[in-house]
C-alpha cells in the first residue's frame, strides 16, 4: 500500500475564492473514494485537511460564507503538499494580511513538502521568493500587476500548469482544476486523474489558457509618451502602422521608443501592435458574420500566412478554430 500523502488547503486571513477550496477539497476525496472503490487502497490515500493560521472561522468571499480550519499551522507537525487558493478583492492587501503564513510556507518547503498555488494564490506564493527565478503562471487578468509586484518570477502567462522543483501554479478561475488533476495523476496515477476528470467534468491535459485571455491595453504605467502611443495604435490598429512612424510622431528616437515601451508595457512596440489587431479580429470572429479574409484585411493584415501564424501565437489556436468556438452562429 502506498503511503498517506497529507495535503494541507490553506485557509486565508481575509478574502478568498471560496470555490477554490472546495474544489480542490472535494477532487482529492474523489480521488480517495475511487481509489478505495477499485481496491488500489484500503484506506484513504490523501489526507486532506484545511489549514488556518487560527482555529476560528473565517469569512470568506465578501462575508458571505463561512469556513473554519481543521488544523492550525502552529499544530501541523508534516504535509506533504501545502495548497495555496485564490486569494479574492485588493490582492496585494490580502497578500500583506496572509502574510504570516510566509514564513510557515517557506519553512514546510525547507522540510520537503510541495506546494503549489491556484490562480491568483500566486501572489502570496511569489511573496515567499520560492518562486524568484523560476517559472510561474496565474490568471491572465492579473498578469501585468504580477509582473509589477514580483519582476524576479518568470511569467509565463499562457500555460496552465507549471511544474519546478516541487512547487506548482495554475493558471486563471476553474483552470485550477487542471493543477489538481495534474497532481492527483503524479501522486496516484493516470487511472484515477482520468476518473476524477470525468466525475468533475474538467477536460484532463489542457495546456494553455490563450484562447480565454482578453487583452486590455497594459495602460497601469505612468510613461505619458507610451500611453500616448499604445492610444494611436489602439485607434488606428487597421493601418499599418511603423516603429519609425510612432518614433517620429510622438518626437523621439527609435531605440528610446522601444526601449521605454518594454519597461512600462512589458511588450515591444510590434509587440503590442500585433496584440491589439488580435484582439479586434477576435470580437470580430465573435459576434460578425465576416469570413477569416474579411477580419484579416479589416485589422491591417494583407499577409494571410502572417495573420494566421500571429493569431495562433497570441491565443493558442488558429483564426478558424478560435471562430468555431466563440461564434454563436457555428456554435449552434
Amino acid at each position: 500500500m502506498k503511503e498517506q500523502k497529507h495535503i494541507s488547503i490553506l485557509v486565508p486571513s481575509g478574502d478568498a475564492v471560496l470555490s477554490s477550496i472546495i474544489g480542490t477539497f472535494k477532487a482529492f476525496n474523489a480521488a480517495n473514494e475511487y481509489m478505495m472503490h477499485i481496491g488500489k487502497t484500503q484506506a484513504p490515500f490523501f489526507k486532506v485537511q484545511l489549514v488556518g493560521m487560527h482555529a476560528e472561522e473565517t469569512s470568506l468571499y465578501q462575508g458571505a460564507f463561512i469556513i473554519r480550519p481543521h488544523i492550525t499551522i502552529d499544530q501541523l507537525t508534516h504535509t506533504d503538499l501545502v495548497i495555496i487558493p485564490a486569494l479574492s478583492g485588493n490582492i496585494p492587501a490580502e497578500v500583506d494580511h496572509n502574510k504570516d503564513f510566509v514564513p510557515w510556507i517557506i519553512e514546510q518547503y525547507k522540510k520537503g513538502s510541495e506546494v503549489a498555488s491556484l490562480c491568483v494564490g500566486a501572489f502570496l506564493l511569489a511573496s515567499t521568493g520560492l518562486i524568484d527565478g523560476k517559472k510561474c503562471t496565474t490568471h491572465w487578468i492579473a498578469c501585468d500587476n504580477f509582473r509589477q509586484m514580483y519582476p524576479n518570477v518568470s511569467l509565463v502567462t499562457e500555460k496552465i500548469v507549471t511544474d519546478e522543483n516541487g512547487i506548482y501554479t495554475s493558471g486563471g478561475a476553474f483552470s485550477y482544476l487542471n493543477l489538481v488533476l495534474y497532481l492527483i495523476e503524479k501522486y496516484s496515477g493516470r487511472d484515477v486523474a482520468i476518473y476524477c476528470s470525468k466525475l468533475l467534468e474538467v477536460d484532463i491535459d489542457r495546456q494553455s489558457q490563450l484562447p480565454f485571455a482578453i487583452f486590455g491595453g497594459q495602460q497601469t504605467h505612468q510613461d505619458d509618451v507610451v500611453q500616448k502611443a499604445q492610444q494611436y495604435i489602439e485607434q488606428n490598429y487597421a493601418e499599418k502602422i511603423t516603429i519609425d512612424q510612432l518614433a517620429d510622431r510622438f518626437a523621439i528616437s527609435r531605440r528610446n521608443l522601444e526601449r521605454r515601451f518594454k519597461k512600462a508595457s512589458g511588450n515591444s512596440p510590434v509587440e503590442y501592435i500585433q496584440r491589439v489587431k488580435i484582439e479586434a479580429a477576435k470580437k470580430s470572429f465573435e459576434s460578425s458574420r465576416e469570413n477569416i479574409n474579411e477580419v484579416m484585411y479589416a485589422v491591417g493584415y494583407s499577409d494571410s500566412k502572417a495573420f494566421r501564424a500571429t493569431f495562433r501565437k497570441i491565443t493558442g489556436v488558429s483564426p478558424l478554430e478560435y471562430k468555431q468556438r466563440y461564434n454563436r452562429e457555428m456554435v449552434n
